[in-house]
């Protein structure tokens, strides 16, 4: 099992604490990057409560288009991870997330009036006709592929999707469909993807994915039948590997490498 929990149950999920907290941390949003600071750069900007880190309240800053308190040294969150602990990374994704969400719904989606965020919970609501809008979470899965036996000589599948930076092979991932479990998604999405068929699809943890708003949702599953046939318009190539004969793989940051490296350490 992957453990994300430990990471995210540091910090609250919506509602500032009774109290004034010992310190603050503010996450500028510029764009898709992130500035931190203990203060904010400029009042009149929107600022949303992220939750607790430890003693300290930490705050999403919404940057306006054109605006840069930064000058130029924000960062996005990949270079942000290595340079910060994992719990200051997630919370930095979570104010991205958030900031994002209150820039796409500053108006209701059924009648087009401004809306408010709610004083309770995490949302927005329209004055005029009561609609909530909830921050968006997209799920999606992503599952290593065994073949053989457990052992030294069984193989993993990895491929090389047409958006990846670089040469970089990885698990297989996609989208889940209104009315689909995630196991048939799993099933689904392989199938298509290379064209093979799998099954015993086993959960193996989860990932909240900040690029923009992703809910990743790690599997295990095995090999049934068929041989690799990629799918053009999403991947460029995928091949079996043993433990040996890896490929340039993710970083420790994503899910995908936790799986990988998961089942490596099982030999």
């Amino acid at each position: 099992m992957i453990a994300y929990g430990a990471i995210m149950a540091i910090f609250n999920a919506s509602i500032l604490p009774s109290g004034a907290p010992v310190r603050h941390r503010y996450i500028h949003v510029v764009g898709a990057t992130v500035f931190v600071d203990d203060r904010a750069a400029d009042a009149s900007w929107a600022v949303y409560f992220v939750g607790m880190l430890g003693e300290e309240a930490c705050w999403a800053v919404d940057v306006p288009s054109g605006e840069d308190p930064s000058y130029g040294a924000a960062l996005d969150l990949y270079s942000l991870y290595g340079r910060s602990t994992e719990p200051e990374w997630a919370i930095a994704g979570r104010a991205v997330q958030l900031a994002e969400w209150a820039r796409t719904h500053r108006f209701c989606g059924r009648c087009a009036t401004p809306t408010e965020a709610s004083p309770n919970d995490r949302s927005m609501k329209c004055p005029a006709c009561g609609l909530l809008a909830y921050p968006r979470l997209a799920p999606a899965m992503i599952t290593l592929i065994t073949k053989g036996a457990p052992g030294p000589e069984q193989q993993i599948l990895l491929a090389q999707g047409v958006q990846f930076r670089g040469p970089m092979y990885s698990c297989l991932a996609g989208f889940v469909e209104p009315g689909e479990s995630l196991e048939e998604a799993v099933i689904r999405e392989v199938e298509e993807e290379v064209g093979i068929v799998v099954g015993s699809v086993e959960y193996r943890g989860s990932q909240p994915w900040p690029f923009p708003h992703s809910l990743m949702i790690g599997f295990r599953a095995a090999w049934e039948s068929g041989e690799i046939a990629c799918e053009p318009s999403e991947i460029v190539d995928a091949q079996w590997y043993t433990r040996d004969s890896l490929p340039s793989i993710p970083p420790p940051i994503s899910i995908a490498r936790k799986l990988i490296d998961a089942w490596v350490s099982e030999a």
